[in-house]
């Protein structure tokens, strides 16, 4: 008899989510080459062909390299149209490969335009949301409880640093304070966001369900955002930060103790003693111990990104077996996979958890663990008791497709 295996196959069919995905990063390749055209963007190319090879690489020389296309994608969603199409068609794309979840994330203040403010770009982009998970949802099969209803939220990221340049908004605000230290500058968006977070979620009742903190960690510590992420957390507002990324473990505890943070962005560096830059951290080892333990048992989830780790991090370019996704299961981290971005990282999900299961000899088990946490640990858009009953019926249906290939992974089922 043949042995089941964890083919492509059954790693398409798998129930999935996407914690961390960023909107502007995950655009369609045509609809970007419409936009653009439409709205008057100057592209380096006209043909999918052509930006795949010039702007949307497989691989990157850098950091900078790799944000080069969010230069074009954001030039592009400048209006309420295209922001909701964009959402909209993305909410889709992750729906046709099983992903049953999604949390979009964008800074909205890249998008403000005159009277278009922070809660008009986030009611359009939660139109498109919307739209989609209503036709997905209105499936028979669906209906029918035969497949989980389709589910999103959208995190709002404030930036660790911006100049006038990043746009309209971003640019008031030195216009307006020309005395204030740039750090001030930083705190006093990142609030201003957090407030119309908020009141996109409580007045508008929108499905804005998290705040990020996203942007070069490296001399721009998430401690000076601490207000923001303060008010976020009196509103119960999930919490993630990019931590972890660029710079050590310091940052990941920074933003943990500083920013309440429930969840962090990659997190790559948490185990790296080569990465502390604090001078009074004398035993390394030990921070990084404790560090873990402290992240472990509190369970806050780390969002991994394989792919797009692999194109910012040379170390990890030849061989993605360096990558500590192994080691966080092994700590037993509470850990998910996420895209990232799938146009800028030309990565799906399915693409993801194929390459975990591979570099990682991920087995079933660990697998329906892994998958199991993205759906648990999301900032749901519901109450608690609708999300249990949520996961149970995604933890059903990923039970019965491991099943179909010869897994057995039923637990008790209610």
């Amino acid at each position: 008899m043949k042995k089941p295996a964890l083919t492509r196959d059954l790693l398409f069919e798998l129930p999935k989510s996407d914690l961390h995905l960023h909107l502007d990063g995950s655009l369609r390749l045509d609809t970007l080459i419409e936009l653009a055209a439409s709205r008057k963007v100057k592209l380096p190319s006209a043909t999918p062909e052509g930006l795949l090879e010039l702007v949307f690489k497989r691989a990157y020389k850098n950091l900078p390299e790799y944000l080069k296309g969010f230069e074009f994608t954001v030039a592009c969603l400048q209006d309420a149209e295209a922001l909701e199409r964009v959402a909209y068609e993305l909410a889709w794309d992750c729906r046709k490969e099983n992903v049953f979840y999604v949390e979009v994330r964008f800074a909205p203040q890249l998008h403000v335009r005159g009277d278009f403010g922070v809660r008009e770009v986030l009611r359009a982009v939660c139109k498109g949301l919307q739209r989609a998970e209503k036709e997905i949802n209105n499936d028979p099969s669906v209906k029918s409880g035969q497949l989980p209803r389709f589910r999103s939220g959208v995190i709002v990221c404030a930036l660790r640093f911006f100049l006038p340049v990043f746009g309209e908004h971003y640019r008031a605000y030195f216009e307006a304070l020309p005395s204030a230290k740039p750090e001030e500058i930083y705190a006093l968006a990142s609030l201003e966001l957090a407030r119309a977070a908020v009141a996109a979620k409580e007045v508008d009742g929108l499905p804005v369900v998290g705040l990020d903190l996203a942007g070069q960690e490296h001399g721009f510590p998430a401690k000076d955002h601490q207000a923001a992420y303060q008010l976020a957390h009196e509103h119960f507002l999930g919490k993630t930060v990019h931590a972890g990324e660029d710079y050590g473990p310091e940052s990941i505890f920074q933003a943990i103790t500083d920013c309440h943070a429930d969840r962090i962005g990659h997190g790559t560096w948490l185990f790296s003693k080569r990465h502390i830059k604090d001078k009074s951290i004398v035993d390394k080892q030990a921070y990084v111990d404790r560090l873990v333990q402290y992240v472990a048992e509190r369970r806050i989830t780390l969002e991994v990104c394989l792919t797009s780790n692999q194109q910012t991090i040379p170390e990890l370019r030849t061989d993605l077996r360096k990558h500590p996704f192994k080691k966080m299961r092994e700590s037993r981290c509470s850990v998910t996979l996420c895209t990232d971005n799938r146009l800028v990282s030309r990565t799906t999900m399915t693409d993801e958890v194929e390459k975990a299961v591979t570099a990682f000899k991920l087995e079933p088990r660990g697998l329906k663990d892994v998958l199991t946490y993205g759906f648990k640990r999301s900032f749901f858009p519901g109450s608690y008791p609708e999300k249990r009953d949520w996961v149970r019926s995604v933890v059903n249906r990923m039970e019965d497709v491991f099943l179909a290939a010869g897994f057995d992974l039923r637990g008790g089922r209610r």
